[in-house]
């Protein structure tokens, strides 16, 4: 075990930085529950990628990115046990080597096991990725190991935690025999795309639908399983594709002065990347998870009743149109499908669910990115979620509001962490403790 003195924590877009006193890299069991028993406060952070303020603020910290083995699979249950700080991308790899894949997949490779499941991370058309766990071990406030199978009433609650309820130790996955997706994708009129979504959902393995605000138009993904023999004719559009990111930056660069140019920009980058066709195959992980992501983004995400998304959709739309306001959100807006399932605080409790993303280019103006606080407006009027670990103002009146279980899994944190080891300031002030 590494122990680091009087540091400087900085989160990965460098818009959140805090003082340690000490800082512990540990590899084994062991080693996490001694630091968590002996520690009166303490957090833990894997790659810093939250854009919500839950990793740090207090003086003793966990690097968990050095606790990163993959302990054992089981062949014939199609299950892979690891240690929570191990990369999704590095996991993802070592099943896909074994034929093996998880169903449903965030599009992003770079985060720790641990992080993802704490603040419910998500792919499209599947559930949480926390909801393909089996049984996971958890370190307690006391320094104990408490093991939790898929049954177990716990289980539900601590499925999406935000790291509030203990450490994350071990955690066993649920795979699947690895298969093949055809892609497309291309362009079409929120007229068109808007009222297939649940036919879409119905037809397709994979659907994602990447909207460009101010320009009425959305970018569909669809994807089919197929026999991996299956031969397509490839076309990944023209060369000059790959620089969209550098397109936006350049685009984007004095958005937050002049808020109205994003609206010329979103049409240049709609034309320049996104009004062309494509075709490929690959493996889920292969033909739709992003294999790297530049750390000058700052996001907001929120989620909404799979019935009721029409309507919120077309409120935002009519609300971020208006030339009166500030709200011009850079493209795209990511629009995503969860089902429903059983967990606490995940998105998707008891109802389908869609989930839209929105995205700052510019990191270090994100604070003033007027789109974040419109959006978080409309979604909440309709009850709508946030992301735990996207950006958001909402605190526990807001919250309490829109999950049914806020309640009783802040009298199970009290009861599970009675002296608050686990809260750092943000996570006291967003569950209202003392």
């Amino acid at each position: 075990m590494i122990q680091e003195k009087n540091g400087t924590w900085v989160s990965w877009n460098e818009n959140l930085t805090y003082n340690y006193e000490s800082l512990y890299k540990v590899t084994t069991e062991e080693e996490l529950q001694e630091v968590v028993e002996k520690t009166d406060k303490i957090r833990f952070f894997g790659t810093k990628q939250s854009s919500a303020d839950i990793a740090a603020g207090i003086e003793t910290l966990i690097d968990i990115t050095s606790y990163n083995k993959i302990l054992s699979y089981n062949d014939a249950e199609f299950t892979v046990t690891v240690q929570s700080g191990v990369i999704l991308g590095d996991l993802l790899e070592a099943i896909e080597a074994k034929g093996w894949c998880i169903p449903c997949l965030p599009d992003i490779n770079t985060i720790t096991i641990g992080g993802a499941l704490a603040t419910g991370t998500h792919g499209t058309s599947g559930k949480l990725l926390c909801e393909y766990v089996t049984n996971c071990t958890l370190v307690l406030a006391n320094g104990s190991l408490k093991k939790i199978e898929d049954g177990d009433e716990l289980m539900n609650a601590v499925r999406v935690s935000l790291g509030a309820l203990g450490v994350m130790s071990t955690i066993t996955f649920k795979c699947e025999p690895i298969y093949t997706l055809h892609i497309k994708e291309g362009p079409e009129s929120d007229a068109e795309w808007l009222p297939k979504i649940k036919e879409r959902l119905k037809k397709h393995d994979f659907l994602r639908i990447l909207w460009l605000p101010h320009t009425d138009k959305g970018y569909v993904i669809t994807g089919d399983k197929i026999d991996p023999k299956t031969k397509i004719k490839e076309d990944l559009g023209p060369d000059y594709l790959k620089h969209r990111r550098t397109a936006s930056k350049i685009l984007y660069k004095y958005s937050h002065i002049f808020p109205w140019t994003t609206a010329v920009a979103n049409k240049i980058l709609a034309k320049s990347f996104f009004s062309t066709t494509k075709e490929h195959k690959g493996s889920l992980y292969q033909a739709t998870v992003t294999k790297s992501r530049g750390s000058t983004l700052e996001l907001a995400e929120w989620t909404i009743g799979l019935d009721k998304f029409p309507l919120v959709f077309e409120e935002l739309k009519t609300e971020i149109n208006k030339w009166s306001n500030r709200s011009f959100i850079h493209i795209p807006m990511d629009v995503r499908f969860v089902y429903k399932d059983k967990s606490w605080l995940s998105y998707a409790y008891n109802e389908d669910t869609v989930t839209m993303g929105c995205v700052s280019r510019n990191a270090a103006t994100a604070d003033t990115y007027e789109a974040f606080k419109s959006v978080e407006k409309i979604f909440l009027k309709h009850g709508g979620k946030p992301h735990w670990g996207k950006r958001f103002t909402a605190k526990n009146a807001e919250l309490s509001k829109v999950y049914d279980k806020w309640e009783d899994f802040k009298a199970l944190r009290r009861k599970m962490d009675p002296t608050n080891k686990f809260l750092n300031p943000y996570l006291t002030q967003l569950f209202n403790e003392k």
